[in-house]
């Protein structure tokens, strides 16, 4: 997936669920292989997520970093620690046992880059 802003929210809950086998049951985990992108579980109303990237860019200033020495960056690597690398979703019949609201979203914190996550099944 390509992403387009340097810190973005981005709803990949179809991506999941189309990595589901079917009938499958048991958890999935949904996994980021960036130290600078996280995976969480809440509401993709567009709104929230723009109050969340807003958040996150409060929460975090983007320079005055140690790490900001090798490759300037440092605020990216330490927003997607607060958010984290991965969530755990229950599995039923093929289908995510998410909440009426909820939705996997991919936490963008150093783009635009291209992101990979993988979805692991466990049965």
């Amino acid at each position: 997936m390509e992403t387009t802003q340097r810190l973005e929210v981005t709803d990949v809950t179809d991506q999941v669920r189309a990595a589901i086998p079917e009938g499958a049951t048991g958890t999935v985990t949904v996994f980021s292989n960036h130290t600078t992108t996280g995976i969480t579980v809440n509401e993709g109303e567009e709104r929230l997520l723009n109050d969340f990237e807003s958040a996150l860019d409060s929460l975090v200033p983007d320079s005055g970093w140690e790490h900001d020495q090798i490759d300037a960056n440092a605020d990216s690597h330490i927003r997607a620690m607060l958010v984290g690398p991965s969530e755990t979703i229950p599995v039923a019949d093929g289908k995510l046992q998410l909440g009426t609201w909820q939705s996997v979203l991919l936490v963008e914190c150093d783009g635009p880059r291209t992101r990979t996550i993988q979805v692991l099944s466990s049965e």
